[in-house]
């Protein structure tokens, strides 16, 4: 995954929680996130274009330490 902001993308279907890892090291998980947004966003040429277009301020959102699983 080549991005300049995004380093990693997971997706848990069974809570519908997309979690995001940035450059920075920091890690957040994202709300009810649809998996057609997920499959969309590993898809996209930039993810941080992705992201900023169809997740940020669109799902409820939460900081993580990024060792926990999902």
């Amino acid at each position: 995954m080549s991005s300049s902001v995004v380093v990693a993308i997971r997706y848990d279907p069974s809570s519908s929680t997309l979690r995001v890892t940035y450059v920075s090291g920091l890690v957040y998980d994202y709300r009810n996130v649809p998996e057609t947004v997920y499959a969309e966003m590993k898809l996209a040429t930039s993810k941080g274009a992705f992201f900023d277009d169809n997740i940020k301020g669109k799902y409820e959102f939460e900081r993580v330490d990024d060792r926990a699983e999902i």
